[in-house]
């Protein structure tokens, strides 16, 4: 990207010479597991936003990937507070390629759209303007 767009925030980590980021960088979220009740545990995301007080979150899933049940629920939950959203992406993230994505709003997931990556920008750009003009009306409670 010869100009960088406001908010560029490539990761700044370079394998080859760093080490394997999962290893060295990503907390053993295992680790936790005796804190939680049955078979909850911490989950990652892949990218979270905020924006005037509402939030975005993008999973990524790989190609076939599956969204489980729990992640569901705390989809769904997550996105009661109004504004709130979950872009889920089908793609490579290597390669950055999207094949579909959903969205997980007002508490549910909608149909997933077969998209490219110029498509899932659209959808994830419009939901961020309508948060940074406040279109969502009240917030959480903070």
């Amino acid at each position: 990207m010869k100009d960088k767009p406001l908010g560029f925030n490539p990761l700044r980590w370079d394998c080859k010479k760093d080490g394997c980021f999962n290893d060295l960088r990503r907390p053993k979220i295992e680790e936790f597991a005796m804190c939680f009740p049955g078979r909850v545990n911490f989950g990652d995301a892949d990218g979270l936003v905020e924006i005037n007080g509402y939030f975005g979150l993008l999973e990524w899933k790989g190609d076939g990937g599956t969204i489980k049940l729990g992640q569901k629920i705390a989809f769904e939950q997550f996105t009661r507070h109004r504004g709130n959203a979950v872009f889920v992406v089908e793609g490579n993230a290597e390669t950055m390629k999207v094949k579909r994505y959903s969205c997980f709003w007002k508490g549910r997931q909608r149909d997933w759209h077969q998209s490219d990556l110029d498509g899932l920008r659209h959808a994830i750009k419009s939901w961020a303007k309508q948060a940074r003009a406040g279109r969502f009306g009240a917030k959480a409670a903070a």
